[in-house]
C-alpha cells in the first residue's frame, strides 16, 4: 500500500502551526505538505521540520495577495509579470525548505486566453527552475466556482501542451470523485501523469471511511500502476481531535 503523508494545513489544524509538525510526526507521518506557508518565515518551518525528521512535499503557489486578491492566477489573461515574480519568490522559499513540489493554482478565468495563459505560466516556470517539479491540480466546480482547472480531462490537454517533464498531475481522490463521479476510473485513466497524490472522501470531504470512494481498490489501483510517490491525506477530520481521525490508517499502511 502506498507511503502516506499528512496535509498540516487540513490535519491538526487545533493545534498552532508550528506544533502540528511534532503531532504529525508523533503519529507516525515521515513527510508533510503545507497549502500555504508563506505567513510564517521560512526559517521557523524549516526548523519545524529538521526537528521532527519531516520531509516537505509540496507548497501552494503563487502566495497569496493578503490586499485581498484571489489565491492563485495562473490562467488569468494580463497577469504575467506578477505571476513571474511571485514564482520567484515562492523558489526562494521552496529552496529554504526544500520542498520537493510546487502546485501551480490556475485561478479563477475561463475561455482560450486563459488557457493559453496558464500554458504559457507553466512553461515559463518549468524552462525557468527545470530542477524544480511543479503540479496542476483540478478542482471541482462545485467547492471552487469558476476555477479554471475544473476537469481530469483539461488537465490531460494542458499537460500535453506544455510538455515539460517537471510539470505533472495532482490526482487528489476527493475532487476526482466529486468532478468525474468515480475516483478509481479517473485514476485509471490519468494516474500515470501524476506526480502527487492527495486523499479525502467525498462528498463530506473528511477521513476515508464514508462515502462512495472504495479507498482499497483506489490503493491497489495506484498500487498496480507503479507509482512511486506519496498518498497525502488532505481532508477535513471529522473529529475535534486529528489523531482520532487517523483510525483507517492502520489498515491500509505500508509504510510511513
Amino acid at each position: 500500500m502506498p507511503r502516506f503523508a499528512a496535509n498540516i494545513s487540513m490535519l491538526f489544524a487545533e493545534l498552532p502551526y508550528l506544533d502540528r509538525f511534532a503531532a504529525a510526526a508523533t503519529a507516525g507521518f515521515k513527510a508533510v505538505e503545507i497549502l500555504s506557508p508563506y505567513e510564517v518565515a521560512a526559517k521557523e518551518t524549516q526548523r519545524a521540520l529538521l526537528s521532527n525528521g519531516l520531509e516537505l512535499l509540496l507548497i501552494n503557489a503563487p502566495p497569496p495577495n493578503y490586499t485581498g486578491g484571489v489565491p492563485g492566477y495562473a490562467a488569468h489573461p494580463g497577469g504575467t509579470d506578477r505571476f513571474q515574480r511571485d514564482i520567484r519568490r515562492v523558489l526562494r522559499y521552496g529552496e529554504v525548505l526544500n520542498v520537493g513540489l510546487i502546485h501551480v493554482m490556475a485561478g479563477y478565468a475561463k475561455g482560450d486566453e486563459a488557457r493559453d495563459t496558464f500554458i504559457n505560466n507553466l512553461r515559463w516556470a518549468a524552462d525557468f527552475a527545470p530542477k524544480q517539479r511543479f503540479t496542476i491540480e483540478p478542482l471541482n466546480a462545485g467547492d471552487q466556482p469558476g476555477y479554471f482547472l475544473d476537469d481530469y480531462n483539461l488537465a490531460a490537454e494542458i499537460l500535453e501542451a506544455v510538455n515539460r517533464p517537471n510539470v505533472g498531475l495532482q490526482y487528489d481522490a476527493y475532487h476526482a470523485q466529486m468532478i468525474h463521479g468515480d475516483a478509481t476510473q479517473v485514476w485509471e485513466s490519468f494516474g500515470s501523469a501524476a506526480m502527487h497524490v492527495q486523499i479525502g472522501a467525498a462528498p463530506s470531504r473528511c477521513e476515508p471511511g464514508t462515502g462512495p470512494v472504495d479507498f482499497a481498490a483506489l490503493f491497489q489501483a495506484i498500487d498496480d500502476s507503479g507509482y512511486g510517490g506519496w498518498v497525502s491525506a488532505e481532508y477535513t477530520p471529522s473529529t475535534l481531535r486529528t489523531e482520532d481521525s487517523l483510525s483507517w490508517l492502520p489498515e491500509y499502511q505500508r509504510a510511513l
